[in-house]
């Protein structure tokens, strides 16, 4: 049986702490905030623990390559992991900066539903409810739809009133 060097051991168990605290990151960092959510300091959690795991990890690839079993070759190993490592923290900070910085539309609401074109999916009786198909920031919804006369099914409608979240009033178009 293969003994693990004790530098390839503590290399590994660095190399497992920066993977939990990516994962803390990533996860919990709504959670677990500290401070103001708007101050990112000059280094993110993100690029820590993506040094932390990546110098770990590569640290103990160069120990075992090249049978770190001295003071000497443990520092090399250190060394190959420092070189592994700080570009990856640069690429997590990256990253992490672009995500936190995305532009996303604004959830659309009811009144987004108004001049939505479609078509009748289930009939509209002349005194209750049928259903349409729209389409609204390009996802198809289906809705409840009251009009003022019957509407058969397949036939184009225009939304002019939301009665409620999930039902419309709808006209032909």
């Amino acid at each position: 049986m293969q003994v693990v060097a004790t530098g390839t051991l503590i290399f590994l168990i660095i190399g497992g702490a920066g993977v939990a605290v990516l994962a803390l990151a990533l996860v919990g960092s709504g959670l677990l905030q500290i401070g103001h959510p708007d101050v990112d300091g000059p280094v993110s959690l993100e690029a820590v623990a993506g040094f932390t795991g990546t110098f770990g990890f590569g640290a103990a690839i160069v120990n075992e390559l090249l049978g770190g079993r001295t003071p000497g070759m443990v520092a090399a190993a250190v060394a190959g992991g420092a070189v592994a490592a700080v570009p990856t923290a640069w690429l997590a900070a990256r990253l992490s900066r672009a995500a936190r910085n995305m532009r996303t539309d604004t959830t659309p609401t009811r009144n987004h539903l108004v001049g939505a074109t479609g078509l009748v999916v289930t009939p509209i009786p002349a005194d209750g409810y049928g259903e349409v198909r729209v389409r609204l920031a390009g996802q198809p919804v289906k809705l409840n739809a009251r009009a003022d006369h019957p509407l058969p099914v397949g036939t184009r409608i225009f939304v002019v009133e939301t009665l409620s979240e999930t039902s419309v009033h709808v006209e032909t178009y």
